[in-house]
């Protein structure tokens, strides 16, 4: 059984393939984690949440039931005796903060609820089973809901809750986390993903010191700066072996991660809206949720964790047509062009892609409004026929009449001083009143909380939508929120704009998608400032960065990978020079690169030699060859990138096929090495392509000895079918 209770114990014990996870609610009615880590059957681990009472310094609750400062509680509160991070913190109408949650009643059954108007996994009742557990606070009249939800294939359990006001008064949330997770004394380090435009999802591994560690972001999007990911792991855990557990936020907004090492060594981690500039009004009777939180433990290294993440996103994360379809072969002329085009242009970079083999032509930013530049236009969302002469639509049928796809850059929820949208209703921007807005890259953020702003822009994009065939939209966002005020909303509910933001995000989203849902939907900010979970339930892949530099998008990709499916990173062949660092990297290398991803070009075909327009031929042939693989293949991060080189391995489901690929940063004349597969067969026989045949053992252990003298930059491949 996924999820199982012992009434004599009145203990629960929540399930996945290879791990467990277990608490108790104890005599006081407190609920108290003891377990999680590898598969235990239902048993008695009560014992292992036992924790010493520090004197009058630690208090014990009233009921002499618990100490709060010690005990891994499941939910933890503020004001009441626990001084560690508290997940909820309610200010209810006398003024006072402290919360106290205690046991009332619990339900286990099939399936996977919904949350009302925020994206989460989703499961049937054959994949998933949920846990509800009820708990109140007698004083205040606060319930809160703690769910869990087991998937039945992966190891991954989801969690959320939901705080009900059941008093005559009004309450105020001021900390509600999705996620409480204690674990015990042990030698733990933190991996995250840092960055910044341009250099997005950094990897950091670092000891956690006594105290608490913060991963946040306070800028209304999850951001390039900080990743809403991080995991928890012990010294000796490596890529391949050792305990791992990973967490990441369904969410695309301000968020924050906390990691309290107590005095003791024994930890707690949150993960949730981040609390600064965050306040929830809750009159009786009303209702808030919390975003979902994914937690997913490997006693297989951090590759064990990120393959689950990988799965589980792709199969119940990400919805739609183009979940599991192939998806079409791009080319986007924003570094091709910029904003210097007109409609031939545009049709001729097409024709002449399309002779190479790429199924579709996104037009990116620039066919608007007076969009010479990126100082004027945001939100007048109507084709600016100078440029496109016969409008979007005569565009769209010649691009078709060529056999490709069509596809259109919007970025809907910002708007430019300069733009006929502003001039008419600039009440409809975030601002606070009688304050100088601060502006980035001179545009300004629209209310999305706002009804009447989310209307006009689903009526925008839906008459252009109606009028053209277009198969994918490009959804960019680029600069974060300030002045975060909204003329709509009472004082007293102005801390609720960051979050009502996301709804309204998330609310037009999903009108779009459910009035067209054969389009194919791309995330973006800056590239990839607002890479999360909570995006791929809507758009399956997203602008993984700004950068297209291959050697740059090494690190990149390889931080995105810890929890980010291959399916989801948008990743093109770019002209060289660069436009983004001036190197020049072969042409080989950034399709071998480009391939770990959503291939595509991002480029002006038009100009290419004929020399490089075959070598795009073969690199879409490989596109074609490898994409079930590279797609739906399991990753193996082989050498993490470094200044010297950095390779990995796809390995087909079925363990058939794998194909290597590596990549020399910077060439050494004493750099020959092995070059291991992973995740083959042991016992089954594979074949190069050059004929070379050895069992998988051997491929895995002995691997390629690299004697290749290459130069900087340079990459090859190896790809390994079953010998049958």
């Amino acid at each position: 059984m996924p999820i199982q209770y012992s009434e004599e114990l009145r203990l629960f014990r929540l399930a996945t393939p290879n791990t467990a996870y277990f608490f108790h609610v104890n005599e006081g009615g407190f609920l108290v984690h003891d377990y999680y880590g590898k598969t235990l059957p239902i048993c008695d681990l009560r014992y292992l949440s036992a924790r010493a009472h520090k004197a009058s310094f630690s208090p014990q609750s009233a009921d002499l039931t618990t100490t709060p400062e010690t005990a891994p509680v499941e939910y933890s509160c503020n004001g009441t005796g626990d001084y560690r991070i508290s997940a909820l913190q309610i200010r209810e109408v006398r003024g006072n903060a402290s919360t106290d949650i205690r046991y009332v009643s619990h339900k286990i059954y099939p399936g996977k609820p919904a949350l009302k108007g925020q994206p989460a996994t989703y499961g049937t009742e054959d994949e998933t089973t949920t846990l509800e557990v009820l708990t109140r606070d007698d004083v205040t009249g606060a319930e809160v809901t703690l769910y869990y939800t087991v998937f039945e294939q992966y190891d991954a359990i989801a969690r959320h809750a939901t705080v009900t006001n059941t008093s005559d008064y009004e309450m105020n949330l001021e900390r509600v986390y999705s996620l409480c997770c204690e674990l015990p004394f042990g030698d733990w380090e933190l991996c995250h993903l840092y960055g910044s435009w341009a250099k997005e999802r950094q990897f950091e591994r670092k000891e956690l010191p006594h105290g608490i560690t913060a991963v946040e972001s306070k800028r209304g999007s999850s951001s390039h700066h900080h990743n809403p990911f991080a995991a928890l792991v012990k010294k000796n855990t490596t890529e391949d072996a050792g305990d791992a557990y990973g967490f990441n936020l369904v969410y695309s907004g301000n968020f924050s991660i906390q990691v309290e090492q107590d005095y003791d060594g024994d930890l707690r981690l949150l993960m949730g809206i981040n609390p600064t500039d965050f306040g929830w009004k809750l009159e009786p009777g009303e209702s808030f949720e919390t975003p979902e939180a994914v937690s997913v433990y490997s006693a297989e290294g951090l590759g064990g964790m990120s393959r689950t993440f990988h799965k589980l996103y792709r199969n119940n994360l990400c919805r739609g047509p183009w979940k599991n379809a192939k998806r079409p072969l791009l080319i986007n002329n924003w570094e091709g062009t910029y904003f210097n085009f007109n409609e031939e242009k545009i049709y001729n970079i097409a024709k002449q892609a399309g002779e190479l083999g790429v199924e579709m032509l996104v037009l990116d930013d620039g066919w608007f409004g007076a969009r010479n530049h990126d100082k004027a236009g945001l939100g007048d969302w109507f084709v600016n026929e100078e440029k496109i002469k016969g409008g979007l639509p005569l565009l769209s049928q010649r691009i078709h009449d060529l056999g490709m796809k069509f596809g259109l850059w919007f970025e809907p929820e910002m708007i430019n001083p300069d733009s006929d949208l502003y001039r008419a209703h600039p009440d409809w921007c975030l601002q606070v009143e009688n304050r100088p807005l601060s502006i980035g890259r001179t545009q300004y953020v629209l209310d999305m909380s706002r009804k009447d702003v989310r209307d006009y822009l689903f009526d925008c994009m839906d008459k252009i939508l109606k009028t053209t065939q277009i198969e994918y939209i490009k959804w960019d966002f680029n600069r974060n929120l300030t002045e975060v005020a909204s003329f709509l909303l009472e004082p007293c509910r102005q801390k609720e704009i960051f979050h009502r933001y996301v709804l309204g995000l998330y609310e037009l989203l999903d009108r779009l998608l459910t009035a067209y849902p054969d389009l194919l939907l791309e995330g973006c900010s800056g590239g990839g400032g607002r890479f999360d979970p909570a995006m791929l339930y809507y758009s399956p892949q997203i602008w993984t960065s700004d950068d297209t530099d291959a050697m740059e998008r090494l690190t990149i990709q390889y931080g995105t990978s810890l929890c980010y499916p291959t399916s989801s990173i948008s990743s093109h062949v770019s002209v060289c020079p660069n436009h983004q660092t001036k190197r020049t990297t072969p042409l080989k290398t950034r399709g071998d690169v480009a391939l770990a991803g959503s291939f595509g070009y991002e480029l002006d075909v038009t100009k290419m030699s004929d020399e490089e327009k075959e070598e795009v031929k073969g690199q879409i042939a490989e596109y074609h060859k490898y994409y079930e693989l590279i797609h739906f293949g399991d990753l193996y991060r082989v050498i993490p990138p470094n200044e010297s080189e950095c390779a990995w391995v796809y390995v087909s489901e079925d363990k058939s096929e794998a194909l290597l690929t590596f990549v020399c940063v910077r060439f050494r004349v004493q750099s020959r090495r092995a070059v291991c597969f992973r995740g083959l067969d042991p016992e089954k026989i594979y074949a190069d392509e050059e004929g070379k045949v050895l069992p998988g053992s051997a491929w895995m252990n002995g691997g390629v000895n690299n004697v290749k003298s290459m130069q900087d930059g340079t990459s090859f491949k190896i790809h390994l079918t079953e010998v049958k």
